[in-house]
């Protein structure tokens, strides 16, 4: 059943109760607010100030030259009594940046939150104090001028520890200063919702209910599929119009587009996995789609299909299907089912300097094919979910399909492990044994899972599909026994490295399709496949802020105020070098362990010049690498008219020669991303369970069956022999398409073998 709403609004996702804060002392939480309030703290001219420990003081000069350097960026400054109330304002002081700071703390892994608390503890006391800031006053007793030039020293400090935490606590603030400012908000005019929201429709899953009980319920069927998202979806789709019995089971839940785009609260809470993360050395931010629809409910729409060389090098692994008619009719399928193409994309400004910096500087840019059905799509909210509906993601398309062709569905499902019979002399997967738990009686998943059924459920199947994704699958293998030791290994997350610029005009990004656009040149740089592409990147205030360069408090509090003149850029690496994922020993959770390769790091580094160059060339008035040790590129006059005719006597239009610009490349250059001086940032996650020709050098065979059992197989990204180049989406698809046909060829196999018995 399909129902159309008219709504002005998304209808508010509620949040769960914060949970007891009491992992950290109050002396703890102290040293932590503090240390908080320093990277974003009330700033005020000398004559006004009321507490010189509580606010940083500048000098009515310094204030004035602020302002008045406000005005001159912005087409629409504020007023000067914005301006006064957006400076002087704390960020603690607002009680949603307080609980979202909270919450995102509570949401970190038990060892994460664990160190945190013990290095809260030792600068807390006056020894730990001097040794960690030298001054024997502890933090929590400083003035913020002292606390602010406290968290500078670290960032500079040798001893690995001090960075770490400068980066932990200035990327926190950060974050949830752009999630929740309300002046912020304000004086950029962003929205979560765009003016002329309109929600899609709405489809019934009609999800399985269960009563309660405290013994297991079981459920026969064909094939159970353990994930939603853009792998688990299309095998879903696939099998069940082949005319078998499916259940697809995830531990997220269906959120219908009038919820959508939710609070950026709300979207870290229910559609990303346990939050933005970040690895286990704290080099990259790491994001992933975790709700019902998996990262098809999250990405972006772009839609690339893999290349030939990177369907060579998989086929001369002993992978021949990669290159064969079959895989291009996988993809074209996948294609053809969410109508993608670029035949009807409006190009932001963000796009546009990419599509038309390329070309002014001789390189190669084009436009990505969208799957959006033949609609324009002009939303910039995907990451929130998308509300439009526009979007043929996995809740619009294959799971309606699948269901339309018999499939159910099971919310709310964690998998605990696969189960097996071992009793014909071979590991044979005959189901899932998991736990359910239900919404409650209104209908909502932000209530405690306590006070909520839950059931253990025992799914019995002819086969199994496991495609929770790159980092949730292979702890699914670990928990369920298996011992392959690739399990885990050959992590591919196309590590990213970001570049924000300011222009001269009011451009919005987030107002706009978020990724239209792609630069190529650079994606092919040592001759095997490995460099990067150029893309621009959500303009979500928090994704584009997160790690927007903290030199010191004014600086970043000045520079988020230019944020709707911002655009912000990506150079994304095809990563030759891997890293594994594990469970954390406390809670099971996965540990990313990766760290960029300096290969890697080489050719990101390139793309990033690049963009520069490309947002040069298109008249960029300010620049920022996110390295923290660059200062930004400022240009210092206007950049030239290129209509303008130039007279005799006038200089050559220098471009990206220009000695100052070309100075500045010069000491990006040579600084190079090192961590921690740099931050990389992940939203695709490969390999973990990699395709191979033979046992030893991988987790699953050609078609994607489980190496270490019978009846078991991957379907997601986790899959990939190596990293796919482009965004990820549409090879996972083809290779999901391509599994789901080989499953039900086996199983009407089997079925006329049992019927001729």
């Amino acid at each position: 059943m399909v129902a159309t709403h008219h709504l002005a609004a998304p209808i508010p996702t509620e949040l769960p109760d914060l949970e007891s804060d009491e992992y950290f002392s109050e002396t703890q939480w102290q040293v932590l607010f503090m240390l908080i309030d320093a990277v974003i703290p009330s700033i005020v001219a000398e004559p006004s100030v009321t507490d010189r420990k509580a606010q940083l003081c500048i000098s009515q000069s310094q204030y004035d030259e602020a302002y008045e350097h406000t005005q001159r960026s912005l087409e629409y400054p504020p007023s000067q009594e914005k301006f006064r109330q957006y400076m002087e304002a704390s960020a603690l002081d607002n009680i949603r940046f307080a609980r979202l700071l909270k919450r995102t703390i509570q949401g970190l892994p038990l060892t994460s939150r664990r160190q945190l608390g013990r290095i809260l503890n030792i600068i807390a006391t006056h020894t730990g104090s001097l040794a960690a800031t030298g001054y024997y006053t502890p933090v929590q007793e400083q003035p913020v001028h002292i606390r602010e030039s406290i968290i500078r020293a670290w960032n500079q400090s040798w001893i690995s520890a001090w960075p770490f935490l400068a980066k932990t606590i200035t990327k926190l603030a950060r974050v949830c200063f752009a999630k929740t400012d309300p002046l912020l908000h304000e004086i950029s005019d962003y929205k979560d919702v765009v003016d002329d929201y309109k929600p899609g429709p709405s489809f019934d899953f009609n999800f399985m209910q269960f009563s309660a009980g405290t013994e297991p319920e079981t459920i026969e069927t064909d094939v159970v599929i353990v994930g939603s998202g853009c792998g688990g979806a299309v095998c879903a789709k696939v099998l069940a119009e082949a005319g078998h019995r499916v259940i697809v089971v995830d531990k997220g839940y269906y959120f219908p587009p009038p919820q959508l785009p939710m609070t950026v609260e709300a979207a870290h809470e229910y559609l990303y996995e346990g939050g933005p993360a970040m690895t286990a050395d704290g080099s990259t931010n790491v994001i992933a789609g975790s709700c019902w629809g998996g990262g098809g409910t999250v990405n972006w729409s772009v839609c690339l299909q893999p290349q030939g060389y990177l369907r060579q090098e998989w086929a001369d692994e002993g992978l021949s299907f990669f290159t064969t008619q079959e895989f291009q009719n996988c993809l074209d399928r996948v294609c053809d089912f969410m109508g993608v193409s670029d035949a009807h994309i409006r190009h932001t400004h963000g796009a546009q300097v990419i599509l038309e910096g390329a070309t002014k500087l001789g390189w190669s840019a084009k436009s990505c094919p969208q799957n959006t059905g033949g609609a324009e799509h002009y939303c910039g909210r995907c990451s929130l979910g998308c509300g439009s509906g526009e979007k043929r993601g996995t809740t619009v398309s294959w799971l309606p399909a699948a269901s339309q062709a018999g499939a159910r569905f099971i919310e709310g499902f964690k998998a605990d492990k696969i189960l097996f019979d071992e009793t014909r002399g071979s590991k044979q997967a005959i189901g899932v044994l998991g736990t359910w738990t239900s919404r409650d009686k209104d209908g909502n998943v932000h209530t405690p899972e306590s006070d909520r059924v839950q059931k253990q459920l025992r799914i019995k199947a002819k086969k199994v599909i496991v495609a929770c994704g790159t980092f949730q699958s292979p702890m699914l293998l670990m928990r369920s026994g298996l011992k392959n030791p690739h399990i885990g290994k050959n992590l591919h997350i196309h590590p990213v490295s970001h570049l924000n610029a300011a222009f001269d005009k009011d451009v919005k990004g987030w107002e706009g399709s978020i990724l239209t656009s792609v630069c190529t040149s650079f994606e092919n740089l040592d001759g095997k496949g490995h460099g990067v592409k150029l893309e621009p990147s959500s303009m979500v205030l928090d994704m584009f802020l997160f790690e927007h360069p903290w030199h010191n408090a004014l600086q970043w509090k000045l520079d988020a105020l230019r944020c709707r003149q911002m655009n912000t850029y990506i150079s994304i690496a095809r990563d030759r070098d891997t890293g594994r994922v594990y469970p954390d020993p406390d809670d099971g959770r996965p540990i990313v362990d990766y760290h960029p390769s300096a290969f890697d790091r080489k050719h990101i580094l390139a793309g990033v010049v690049a963009l520069a160059k490309m947002c040069y060339i298109q008249g960029a008035t300010e620049i920022w690498a996110f390295v923290h040790s660059m200062p930004s590129f400022v240009r210092r006059s206007k950049p030239t008219d290129p209509t303008t005719e130039r007279g005799e006597d006038d200089d050559i239009d220098q471009g990206i020669n220009d000695p100052e610009f070309a100075a500045w490349i010069d000491k990006l250059e040579h600084t190079g991303l090192s961590s921690p001086d740099a931050t990389f940032t992940s939203a695709h996650q490969m390999g973990t369970n990699r395709m191979s020709a033979h046992p030893s050098r991988g987790v699953v065979d050609p078609e994607g069956r489980v190496w270490e059992a019978q009846n078991l197989y991957v379907g997601d990204a986790s899959v990939f022999p190596s990293a796919s180049g482009v965004n990820p989406m549409i090879t996972n698809m083809a290779i999901a398409d391509w599994i789901a046909r080989g499953i039900s060829r086996d199983l009407k196999r089997e079925g006329r073998i049992r019927a001729a018995l």
